[in-house]
């Protein structure tokens, strides 16, 4: 910074553009909108169903019916996507996680039923395994390791049958190396060349996501060890963006970091690094800390604008979060 642009007290008085609020408004260097916006949402089986969340106040998992009428409210607040998990039925999983590449899954269902009734909404889906199998890892397990190559196998085909359903966003989250690249080829060899994929890039083997799996129910599968064998080691930086040079160059048009506001300096390298379409996720663990905390008088409910808006102070171009209803709803009236 040049010694002009530092300025010197009393001529330089930064308050001054503080001072009202109309110019505080006008120097803004960042702004929120409904725009940056996507809602996750839980699908379970039934009808008629809505199943509170207990570590994740505020949240429910819904039958197909059910989240219907949660989606007429988002379309109505303008929020332009939003992504499925899916709980599946115990009774469902096995070791292969045969489920994912059914094209009557869950999954598939809630996608054509969203698409039939509100054919403008985007659909986003994740691309793992762990919803589906019985020993809770996101791959295949062969020889009592996550076989990466065997793995590939099946998400190119769960991709595929999203793809089929109408599914507008593939989004791997499951951090095989070269399923991208997999993904992408099966998607051309059927035509499905507007697909886009948002991979899940950088995500690391965080604390953050236990109230995720409680949503879906793979909190309990867990077997066979850690996810550290894929997942990326907490402390890594530099291994993030070569994780994302190699998405990009597979076929991936945007990116994503997870969890989000603990990974800050990660979104901010990557979209300087590449300046490539970046999204953050405020995973279940973020989540359930701030509205506990709310709920709890703790902190006010306009610390979840402030954590929202340090993503894209850091470079996120949209947020994945689950307070995106009641934001949009404050963002509307503003």
């Amino acid at each position: 910074m040049s010694d002009f642009n530092m300025g010197q007290f009393p001529t330089t008085r930064l308050r001054r553009l503080r001072m009202k609020e109309f110019s505080r408004r006008m120097i803004s260097e960042n702004n929120l909108s409904v725009n940056d916006l996507i809602w996750p949402l839980f699908v379970c089986e039934g009808s008629d169903v809505v199943e509170k969340i207990n570590s994740m106040p505020g949240v429910s998992r819904y039958s197909i019916n059910n989240i219907l009428k949660e989606l007429e409210t988002a379309v109505k607040l303008k929020i332009p996507a939003v992504a499925l998990f899916p709980q599946i039925d115990s009774a469902l999983k096995d070791e292969s996680g045969s489920q994912a590449i059914d094209e009557n899954n869950l999954i598939c269902r809630t996608i054509k039923s969203i698409k039939k009734n509100f054919p403008d909404l985007g659909v986003i889906c994740d691309v793992a395994l762990d919803p589906f199998t019985s020993h809770g890892h996101d791959g295949l397990i062969v020889n009592d390791i996550v076989d990466n190559d065997a793995t590939l196998e099946i998400l190119e085909k769960q991709a595929l049958v999203q793809a089929h359903a109408g599914c507008d966003i593939i989004a791997p989250s499951d951090m095989m190396d070269g399923r991208v690249g997999r993904i992408r080829s099966m998607l051309e060899k059927n035509n499905f060349h507007n697909t886009l994929i948002l991979s899940y890039a950088a995500k690391y083997a965080s604390k953050f996501y236990g109230p995720f799996r409680d949503a879906i129910s793979s909190s309990g599968n867990l077997k066979g060890g850690s996810k550290s064998t894929y997942q990326m080691d907490i402390a890594n930086s530099d291994e993030a963006l070569r994780e994302i040079a190699l998405d990009i160059k597979e076929g991936a048009d945007m990116v994503m970091i997870k969890p989000g506001m603990p990974y800050l300096d990660i979104i901010q390298r990557v979209k300087t690094e590449f300046n490539i379409p970046t999204f953050a996720y405020q995973v279940s663990g973020e989540y359930s800390m701030i509205k506990g905390a709310i709920d709890n008088n703790w902190l006010d409910s306009k610390v979840i604008k402030e954590s929202l808006l340090s993503f894209k102070r850091a470079g996120a171009d949209g947020i994945l979060t689950y307070f995106a209803k009641e934001i949009a709803e404050e963002l509307n009236n503003e």
